[in-house]
């Protein structure tokens, strides 16, 4: 078999994939997504993708749509994996067995497993979480336990190949830390510069005592029975 010099190269090009599917929230995907982008920018051998069960638009919990550039099948072994997360649909998902199969296979193969916000909570459905420390939204970080991982309240965790982010934005976070991990603190700190991430929010940090609220407590639970409705095997699990 002849071996072109692109096909070559093609060979030594480390993924980074995303998943996407629908519903998902927006920055738990471009965040990161930003992030990784600027790595293969700077450090030759790195190209970042977004997978799908299919190339088509997908909607999101926001206006806009996203569109994969490949499919699940045509990135099989990607060095590093993402899945974001979202609220709703993201919970639904978490008994969809056609997309926790893809995460499965997928996340089974790569080196590094990364997650943002409730995506975490995808990869503990499929199973790939259990015995490990792990993060999520603080609304539903608990429910980590409910699939064998161990649930932990940090801003990112790391746990062997595993990488978990919090709500959203923290996503960047995590992979300024995975950019760091595979390619040096340096690079990260480049990274870091460019994207101009240097949060100062308008109204101080979060009041994360005020987070445990019954408000909010009510609104996550009727989230969970919403998304859940028509598995209520999966809902009793998650909430007895």
């Amino acid at each position: 078999m002849t071996h072109t010099p692109a096909a070559e190269a093609e060979a030594r090009t480390r993924t980074i994939a995303f998943a996407v599917y629908p519903g998902i929230t927006p920055l738990d995907l471009v965040g990161p997504l930003q992030v990784c982008a600027a790595l293969a920018d700077l450090v030759p051998g790195y190209r970042t993708v977004v997978v799908g069960e299919r190339i088509e638009p997908m909607r999101t919990d926001t206006p806009l749509a996203l569109v994969p550039s490949h499919t699940f099948a045509e990135v099989p072994d990607p060095d590093v994996f993402i899945v974001p997360g979202g609220l709703t649909p993201t919970l639904t998902a978490m008994a969809d067995e056609t997309l926790l199969a893809h995460l499965r296979r997928t996340a089974g193969r790569a080196r590094i497993v990364g997650s943002v916000c409730t995506g975490s909570l995808l990869l503990a459905a499929a199973g790939v979480l259990e015995g490990r420390r792990a993060t999520s939204h603080w609304m539903y970080r608990d429910l980590l336990a409910r699939f064998g991982a161990t649930p932990v309240a940090e801003r990112w965790v790391e746990d062997g190949p595993f990488v978990t982010a919090a709500g959203v934005s923290s996503g960047i976070d995590m992979a300024l830390q995975l950019v760091s991990r595979i390619a040096g603190e340096e690079v990260a700190r480049q990274i870091q510069l460019f994207i101009e991430y240097d949060p100062e929010p308008p109204f101080g940090p979060i009041d994360w005592a005020a987070a445990g609220a019954p408000a909010h407590a009510d609104f996550a639970s009727a989230v969970l029975a919403e998304a859940l409705a028509d598995h209520p095997e999966l809902l009793t699990r998650l909430t007895a």
